[in-house]
């Protein structure tokens, strides 16, 4: 149970006595509730006069859910596992603010799960237990944990059609039929199902994870974590021993932090027929192995350079950089950002019989013919500045190295690329104009940035407005002044927010597309390199040259109707400079 600290709030206003405390906390433990059912069910206050009292103390208002009539996209917020483990429902939500039902509103470990769950600001309100309980029988459905209860019939509706995995061998690739039908042993079903699904609903990651009483299944879908199954315990170690064979794991190590990978043929309905890699991460937690795989899925890679979301100035300075003769070019951006699709639309473009291209990945994420790619395995000390000076002495055209993580690579990508080799890669920092600085930090001297880099990229992922269900958004202009548009603009721009509907799960999103900051090293800014200004004076400079920062790129795709406002502030930083 998360911590709550509504005892001491009652004992303090004498509405409990702490003698009548640890009976409840004993209560609690011994039927796993949260403190405030079981000072209820002791029979220690009354539901609604505790409500009453909380509202006095704590200043929220109390509403009775019988009175509001909640939208199905609100509810569709927290998955109904969530709402009956906390005692909360969501009632209203209005831009990135939700507010929420707690029959509990002192748990602050609560608010903070959910409001990282949901990406929103959390306002809580206060109700009755018994008002919750008729509301989430009401919205939710009378089943106890449809999730939990049902796991064969929920999973039913996707069983159609067959997993093949392809077990990759030192030889080659051999096929192996998916056995199908009743007599299949249930594990392997379970999985293959759960992988189905995940593929069907544009998944990114799969993650099972094991607590201490319950086994939980979350998919990414457009960057957003949702959970999709608690399946019951009996199924935990079964489960990841499953994915570990699938993915030639250890199934006997589960002290250590493993890797491996799956190729994965699955047999949709209509004929369909998708293959995917997964790229499987198991981790050792308290109450068991984590497994996180993630779905690297072609028919998901972008490698049309208009595709991805540039805007069209942008564009054309990231296609004039890409066919220099030499020189590099990063790409920076948190973890799922895109990086990754960038570089390999770049490398799709580039690819042909004149050029010798080569990568050194960790991991290759997707094949290209004609491109020479490498893992780097670190356990045998084959690391990217290994690979580097491998590539250098392979007559090397192009080469792109999966990160710039430490002062040996970068030092060898500028000497590689001051020797007339074109160098992409990807680095961390939070907008193109940091990266200078991120470099000079990793003790490289101004002078071979200055010479070096040719362009930065930063990037961010933002969730497409489902075309389903899109709509205009009352914003007034106040707050669109402050998120960036100019006063003229406030007055006519229209944006819009999806309402939610069944195309789009009810989330309102379907999609996702980048935003993009694009920032050449022009001679002026190499100047300010060599000069070895700060970051905010670098990416003035670029603004006054031009440069669409990534705010600028979310409030232009804002405006335009392709994602909503509360995408943009929520993946960008206002730019002021």
């Amino acid at each position: 149970m998360m911590a709550s600290n509504i005892g001491e709030l009652l004992i303090r206003e004498k509405l409990i006595t702490a003698e009548q405390h640890k009976n409840a906390l004993e209560y609690q433990k011994k039927n796993e509730l949260p403190l405030v059912s079981a000072i209820i069910a002791l029979g220690l206050i009354r539901d609604n006069d505790l409500a009453q009292a909380l509202s006095r103390i704590l200043g929220f208002p109390v509403i009775d859910l019988e009175q509001f009539e909640i939208y199905p996209e609100v509810i569709s917020l927290i998955d109904v596992g969530v709402a009956k483990k906390y005692f909360l429902l969501p009632i209203h939500r209005i831009r990135s603010f939700l507010t929420l039902a707690m029959v509990d509103p002192t748990d602050q470990q609560v608010i903070d799960d959910i409001r990282f769950r949901t990406g929103l600001n959390i306002q809580p309100v206060i109700t009755a237990e018994s008002s919750f309980l008729k509301a989430v029988s009401k919205y939710y459905g009378d089943t106890d944990g449809q999730k939990e209860s049902d796991l064969g019939v929920e999973l039913e509706m996707i069983d159609d059609g067959k997993v093949n995995i392809i077990e990759e061998q030192a030889e080659g690739y051999s096929v192996t039929e998916g056995e199908q039908g009743a007599e299949e042993a249930p594990i392997i079903n379970l999985v293959n199902k759960l992988f189905i699904e995940a593929i069907k609903r544009g998944a990114s990651d799969v993650h099972f994870e094991p607590y201490e009483t319950v086994f939980r299944v979350r998919y990414r879908i457009d960057g957003i974590l949702y959970e999709m199954h608690n399946l019951p315990m009996k199924y935990r170690n079964p489960v990841i021993s499953r994915v570990k064979i699938l993915s030639n794991l250890n199934i006997a190590e589960k002290r250590l932090p493993q890797d491996g990978r799956i190729k994965m043929r699955a047999e949709l309905e209509k004929g369909g027929r998708k293959e995917v890699d997964m790229r499987v991460s198991s981790m050792p937690t308290i109450f068991g192995e984590k497994i996180v795989c993630r779905i690297l899925d072609r028919e998901m890679l972008k490698l049309d350079m208009t595709l991805l979301g540039f805007e069209e100035e942008s564009l054309a300075v990231f296609k004039k950089a890409i066919v220099a003769p030499w020189g590099i070019v990063l790409v920076t951006g948190p973890t799922g950002s895109g990086k990754t699709n960038t570089l390999y639309s770049a490398i799709a473009n580039l690819n042909s019989l004149e050029k010798n291209i080569l990568t050194a990945e960790d991991p290759v994420e997707f094949y290209f013919q004609g491109v020479n790619q490498v893992n780097i395995r670190e356990e045998i000390n084959f690391d990217f500045p290994t690979a580097l000076r491998a590539f250098l002495r392979q007559d090397p055209d192009i080469m792109l190295v999966g990160e710039m993580r430490d002062p040996p690579t970068v030092d060898i990508a500028i000497k590689a690329a001051l020797t007339g080799h074109l160098v992409f890669s990807t680095i961390h920092t939070n907008d193109a104009a940091s990266t200078i600085m991120r470099l000079v930090n990793m003790k490289v001297e101004s002078f071979l940035i200055a010479d070096a880099l040719l362009l930065i990229v930063a990037q961010r992922l933002v969730r497409r407005i489902c075309k389903k269900c899109i709509e205009p958004d009352k914003v007034p202009p106040p707050a669109l002044i402050e998120s960036g548009f100019s006063p003229e603009e406030a007055e006519t721009v229209q944006v819009f927010r999806g309402k939610g509907c069944g195309q789009c799960n009810n989330t309102g999103y379907k999609g996702r597309i980048g935003l993009y900051e694009v920032m050449p090293i022009t001679s002026d800014i190499r100047q300010l390199i060599l000069n070895q200004a700060q970051s905010v004076e670098i990416k003035k400079k670029a603004m006054e040259g031009g440069m669409i920062t990534l705010r600028r790129s979310g409030l232009i795709k804002a405006g335009k109707g392709i994602t909503s406002m509360d995408e943009v502030l929520r993946e960008t930083a206002r730019d002021d400079i």
